[in-house]
């Protein structure tokens, strides 16, 4: 299929998930037009995969079918989205708006409204699988919004991702994107905790994890960072800080909605530790080094 008849998308923001899944879109067919608070980001992702960039959101989303955001949080978004350089000041009617930010229900629900209004599509669609996902293409989305708006954009999502799912109205992949976020704090906690008792126990862990993890112990987080948590090494992805960000808004959303997650804020502020030790940047692993304080 040629590329245009797959159509024109914008890309906004080139971060360590939206430069690959921008890149995707590009090989499977689509015109590309990208757009990254650092220019020189822009300029050398156009080097890598071709396509074009812009020099604001709303330039790039000008002749687009399709905008693509992934930013850092709910401000961050919103600075992409409104005013005159923003993607709704060009995105024509009929055009749909995904955003992969990882932000609050909220959010998703006052975007929903502001592009219904300019009779836009709308999609929160934030996704798991980390840095290793967008690089492989292999991401898991979870999206919030109408049918319709899912149906004209599940092709171009698929293009870096293994799965993607509509759960429910705008919110509905935040919400999702919380849940993922609650279980893995509880599960890489858990990992910690055993790895460090292995090891105190005289055992040794590699071995262990390669006997437990054929069982029902076994996990995504055990099976892909037991051996480096091991070995002390947490520069793998998913930052600590970006886990906060995500652990925040789960333990506000579970506030308004009644929900009591003890084991989340426990972890939560087990992460602070981590942050104060200087690991703000280590992976979401890290939680071992506190134990080995």
């Amino acid at each position: 299929m040629s590329i245009e008849s797959k159509g024109k998308v914008a890309f906004i923001g080139l971060g360590v998930m939206g430069y690959p899944m921008a890149g995707y879109l590009q090989q499977k067919g689509y015109q590309v037009c990208v757009y990254n608070r650092t220019v020189a980001k822009a300029a050398q992702w156009v080097k890598q995969y071709g396509g074009s960039h812009a020099a604001s959101p709303a330039l790039a989303a000008a002749e687009a079918d399709l905008v693509f955001i992934c930013v850092g949080n709910d401000d961050d978004v919103r600075s992409v989205v409104y005013g005159d350089d923003g993607v709704l000041a060009t995105l024509q009617p009929g055009g749909v708006l995904i955003d992969h930010t990882t932000a609050s229900a909220e959010l998703a629900r006052e975007l929903s409204i502001a592009c219904e209004a300019k009779q836009i599509g709308f999609l929160d669609a934030p996704v798991s699988g980390g840095q290793a996902g967008a690089e492989n293409g292999v991401l898991t989305v979870m999206l919030g919004g109408q049918p319709s708006a899912f149906d004209q954009a599940e092709t171009a999502i698929m293009s870096y991702a293994r799965c993607a799912k509509l759960l429910g109205p705008a919110g509905s992949g935040q919400l999702a994107k919380m849940v993922n976020q609650i279980c893995i704090a509880g599960v890489v906690q858990g990992l910690a905790e055993a790895l460090n008792f292995a090891q105190n126990a005289g055992l040794d862990g590699a071995a262990v994890v390669e006997v437990i993890s054929q069982g029902a112990a076994s996990s995504w987080q055990m099976q892909n960072r037991s051996l480096t948590m091991l070995d002390g090494k947490y520069d793998f992805g998913f930052a600590v800080d970006w886990m906060r960000k995500d652990l925040g808004i789960a333990l506000n959303e579970a506030r308004k909605n009644g929900s009591h997650l003890p084991l989340t804020a426990l972890v939560d502020q087990f992460y602070s530790e981590v942050q104060q030790m200087g690991g703000s940047r280590w992976d979401t692993s890290s939680l071992l080094a506190r134990l080995k304080r």
